[in-house]
């Protein structure tokens, strides 16, 4: 795609000379006074503004401060016959990004127009970072402040640019989902949608229709047309979670998919082509899903490009307090409550607790909190986590690890209140419902 110039200037001759040198390589754009250029503001914001300093209605320097509010990433190159020392110092601490004298040197022109494009583009990627991980915090503050997440976001900023798949691993709940967000809002594909589909959550006789679409009359019950996903996400992104959990004949075709970027709905005999990024999840150790033949080895290799594993939330404790506050603030507007944090034992509590649900857990529980405490603090009594350090040992089975024993009296505690109510469980203890059947199952917890 060109790079968009706009031309601010009064004299014709020199507007029609710069449209020549620059239009085989760029969109150019003119207006030749201030008025013009305010027309000019209602209209896609330009890469580069080429800016006189002497128009017939304005001031140049005094047009900067209203143009880099109107376009904060747009990069301005102010030209002028009359370069003075102080013009220079005053276009620059007002948001000029470099400073030309008539007449110039096309090449030299054609440089410094080349690099302010490179600058304005850098810029834009660390905003669409900021405000993605803005969004993702709830404020301003990054939740990202542990090293090892701050090192699965660097990564991400290398890759998320390349149109390649990515398979995100990591226990459920640990954010699987936030990074695959993330991901997309700082791809070439975030002016379109991410679709996003939990293949464990699918019944097996529906996912091909889900994800590749069917024909009318194709099944029992398919009384229309359904496009499917990967049409649905056309230009965008599509994020299939637990990827491990889908039908293993559903993986050879979807392999199939992947390989020709062309999809056959379910009873069609034509096949549609397909352009939309895939990102993976699993919250399985592939090499263990493999192996128990739950997934697929050369789907593996073909969603696996890049890997990124997201550790889980005891791993890096440095993130619980922020993601805790984050929430915190998120909970109490939505209850037009005003809250001051968190007393020193609850922080102590969150921070020491091992969360077997991970961040989905953290998040429930401060919900949770906010809408039962009373005071202008979240204190430790409001939490309904365990205290790790003295939590009773009845009903542990001594052959358990400390980790074990706490996420065994997680789950047996979160049954009790939901009065066994599996599916409500695992909702709030944000894992899957099959993970906390293998988990009830393995730890022996009577139902």
């Amino acid at each position: 795609m060109k790079g968009k110039i706009l031309i601010v200037d009064d004299e014709s001759e020199l507007r029609n000379l710069l449209k020549a040198l620059l239009e085989e390589e760029y969109t150019v754009t003119e207006a030749d006074s201030a008025a013009a250029l305010q027309k000019c503001f209602f209209q896609d914001a330009p890469d580069v503004i080429l800016l006189d300093l002497k128009l017939p209605d304005a001031n140049g320097l005094d047009l900067l401060p209203q143009i880099k509010k109107t376009w904060p990433d747009v990069e301005v190159v102010v030209l002028t016959g009359e370069a003075t020392f102080e013009a220079a110092v005053q276009a620059t601490k007002r948001g000029a990004y470099h400073f030309i004298n008539k007449p110039f040197d096309n090449q030299a022109l054609q440089v410094t127009l080349a690099r302010a494009i490179e600058n304005k583009q850098q810029k834009e990627e660390n905003n669409s970072l900021r405000r993605a991980i803005s969004t993702m915090s709830g404020g301003s503050t990054p939740v990202f402040q542990s090293s090892a997440v701050q090192a699965v976001v660097r990564t991400i900023e290398r890759v998320a640019p390349a149109d390649v798949t990515i398979l995100i691993t990591g226990e459920s709940g640990s954010g699987k989902e936030v990074i695959a967000d993330l991901i997309h809002s700082l791809s070439p594909r975030a002016k379109n949608r991410i679709i996003k589909v939990n293949c464990a959550a699918l019944p097996r006789e529906l996912i091909e229709s889900e994800l590749f679409g069917s024909k009318k009359g194709s099944f029992t019950g398919s009384n229309s047309d359904r496009q499917g996903l990967f049409r649905q996400a056309e230009g965008g992104t599509l994020f299939l979670d637990e990827i491990s959990e889908m039908p293993i004949d559903t993986q050879s075709k979807l392999l199939r998919v992947l390989q020709d970027q062309e999809v056959r709905p379910v009873g069609d005999t034509v096949s549609y082509k397909t352009n939309c990024r895939i990102i993976a999840a699993t919250n399985r150790k592939c090499e263990d899903a493999i192996k128990d033949g739950k997934l697929r080895e050369d789907l593996f290799y073909r969603i696996s490009a890049i890997s990124v594993h997201l550790p889980p939330l005891r791993e890096r404790r440095d993130d619980i307090m922020p993601l805790a506050n984050s929430f915190l603030r998120r909970f109490a507007a939505q209850a037009n409550r005003t809250l001051n944090g968190f007393s020193n034992q609850a922080v102590e509590r969150l921070v020491t607790f091992e969360w077997p649900g991970n961040v989905r857990q953290l998040q429930n529980e401060v919900q949770r909190a906010v809408l039962l405490s009373e005071g202008p603090d979240i204190q430790v009594t409001d939490l309904s986590i365990s205290d790790v350090k003295s939590a009773p040992s009845e009903g542990f089975d001594t052959a358990f690890t400390l980790l074990e024993g706490v996420e065994r009296n997680a789950i047996i505690q979160m049954l009790k209140e939901t009065g066994g109510n599996k599916l409500e469980t695992a909702k709030r203890l944000g894992i899957g419902r099959q993970t906390l059947y293998n988990k009830i199952k393995g730890y022996g917890i009577d139902t």
